[in-house]
């Protein structure tokens, strides 16, 4: 069991939040040497990995505050230490920030001052963008995102705006806030709902949330809201999903709303009921049918950035024609293979 937990923690990067969880309820001392061993060496270099990225952040927020441009911290070290209880208590890779969209040409260019570079542009119909630089110490190069929305523009009704006006603002800085506890729940419920809760790094962020805001969190509120950005149907497909696989959520903060049945699992090898659920979660999971058929066009004839996404960004330099062939041969054999192993 333990070998088998080891290699799916290890591939799920979440080495840091089982260590922290266990550790933090007195059971780490309950499982094997050779796991506690694995777990701890790992929280130690997300630890060191983190702290690069905390003196990063501190050096652009810095900035941000000295050219007066309003700055949110999305999920990273922020997360880790104000809903995990420790900074190296969930790995981070990136930078996540949220800005005004009438501030993103100047923080695109306090970005670059600092030494980063265009990782990848302004995408039509998206809503962030992206850079990077090599930080000594570092493995892996620092990715920075500015975010100017948390959803699509083109499949949502989202006001941005709703979070701003509710965010609350930290310590003596006047342009660095934070988003407040039920806008926070809500982007991080959407944020797994874009990756389809496709690792349980999803689940953990959702369930700690749960659990360290307890009272905090209207659904009631959440629901209404989510109903006027016209994402309702993400954010109750995401819930269900959630306490679907995590029941006794229900004795933590119960829903308000009937369990949606999908044909979600969790495992490695694709079987039919998984594309089942791509398809609901691909183009049922929108509030109004001109949102879907947006979304069945974008998954038929994906923008360039998507496409690049989806059959291998080594693919890029090849002709648009070429690149969709690659993703529909792709797609193609996927679905033989299912058929023919079911």
């Amino acid at each position: 069991f333990y070998t088998r937990a080891f290699l799916d923690i290890e591939n799920e990067g979440i080495s840091s939040q089982v260590y922290f969880i266990l550790k933090q309820q007195g059971r780490l001392f309950q499982t094997p040497v050779f796991f506690q061993n694995f777990l701890k060496e790992n929280y130690e270099k997300v630890l060191f990995q983190n702290l690069l990225i905390r003196n990063q952040i501190n050096t652009i927020l810095t900035d941000f505050e000295n050219h007066s441009i309003d700055v949110i911290t999305l999920k990273g070290v922020h997360l880790a230490e104000n809903y995990f209880g420790h900074i190296g208590a969930r790995a981070t890779s990136d930078i996540d920030l949220l800005i005004r969209s009438q501030n993103l040409n100047r923080a695109i260019e306090i970005i670059k001052d600092l030494g980063f570079t265009v990782d990848e542009e302004q995408v039509p119909g998206h809503f962030h963008c992206s850079f990077s630089k090599t930080i000594p110490g570092s493995t892996m190069p620092l990715v920075v995102e500015i975010h100017w929305n948390i959803v699509r523009e083109n499949t949502s009704d989202f006001r941005i705006n709703d979070l701003w006006d509710q965010s609350e603002q930290v310590g003596s800085f006047k342009h660095l806030k934070e988003l407040s506890p039920n806008h926070l729940f809500y982007m991080i419920c959407l944020h797994g709902w874009r990756h389809n809760l496709d690792s349980p790094k999803y689940f953990i962020d959702i369930i700690q949330l749960i659990y360290k805001l307890d009272g905090k969190i209207d659904y009631d509120y959440l629901l209404k809201l989510a109903a006027s950005h016209k994402t309702l149907k993400r954010l109750k497909r995401t819930l269900s999903i959630v306490y679907h696989q995590f029941p006794h959520l229900h004795e933590v903060k119960e829903l308000p709303f009937k369990i949606k049945q999908t044909k979600w699992e969790y495992q490695n090898i694709k079987g039919l009921n998984q594309y089942i659920d791509f398809i609901d979660y691909q183009l049922f999971s929108y509030d109004t049918v001109k949102h879907s058929l947006i979304e069945l066009v974008n998954l038929i004839w994906p923008s360039k950035y998507e496409l690049a996404a989806q059959i291998g960004r080594e693919q890029k330099g090849k002709s648009l024609f070429r690149m969709y062939m690659t993703l529909y041969k792709k797609r193609l054999t996927s679905v033989v293979k299912v058929f023919l192993t079911h």
